[in-house]
């Protein structure tokens, strides 16, 4: 009886251990699911991350704006493009009619390249090759203030252009709101949030309330933006 019972137990045992080949086969599945959990966890802070450095590209490009603009100033007896005629180097009467292309045009040598007119988050639009034979609308994410006033350092220079009003994005061309325009950023860029450019230099991140803040701040009746 206690040989049965022991040749049993024996056999139980053998039958129970796995086979070298059922234990390569676990530690592959158990390999295999780490790396998915491990890709699921690190991609959304990947995406964060890109979309960190996006915005710092954006913000980088709108303070080397300024710069141009604050160096053509300098330049041109203190005025900015949009204040100076045509028949003097400047493009007045173009960006009062809603040209957005020859405000920067006019600055080509400050900004020495057209990528940096277009926001990084910006999908919809790519970077010109140069400032004449492919710089258009479609190439420039940035409005012009058709008012800025370099006396004001708070004024409206420059900044991110995807507006809409009521819900509805405003077009190209020159856009007209007054202080109490439901203004408000789309979703297209840096989600519900934008960047502007100020005639100080300094560019701030605004969100939809900050945004009807700033169009009371500038202390205009109307604020005239030329929009690509």
């Amino acid at each position: 009886m206690l040989d049965s019972r022991h040749e049993a137990r024996v056999s139980h045992q053998k039958t129970a251990a796995l086979t070298l080949e059922e234990v390569l086969v676990s530690i592959v599945v158990l390999a295999m699911l780490a790396g998915v959990i491990l890709r699921s966890l690190r991609q959304p802070r990947d995406w964060a991350k890109e979309d960190w450095r996006k915005t710092t590209w954006c913000v980088n490009n709108l303070k080397q704006v300024g710069l141009a603009y604050r160096i053509w100033e300098g330049d041109n007896n203190g005025k900015y493009p949009m204040q100076v005629s045509m028949t003097n180097g400047g493009s007045m009467e173009l960006v009062a009619a809603g040209n957005v292309v020859t405000a920067f045009q006019v600055m080509s040598n400050e900004l020495s390249t057209p990528k940096l007119v277009v926001c990084p988050q910006d999908v919809s639009r790519d970077c010109a090759t140069n400032f004449t034979t492919d710089f258009n609308n479609s190439r420039i994410s940035y409005f012009v203030a058709v008012d800025a006033d370099k006396n004001n350092p708070q004024s409206l220079l420059s900044g991110d252009a995807n507006f809409e009003i009521g819900g509805v994005p405003i077009k190209s061309g020159l856009l007209e709101i007054s202080s109490n325009t439901p203004m408000a950023w789309s979703a297209a860029r840096h989600k519900f949030y934008g960047y502007i450019l100020l005639a100080d230099g300094s560019v701030q991140e605004v969100n939809n309330s900050m945004l009807t803040n700033w169009l009371h701040q500038t202390g205009l009746a109307t604020n005239r933006l030329a929009i690509p």
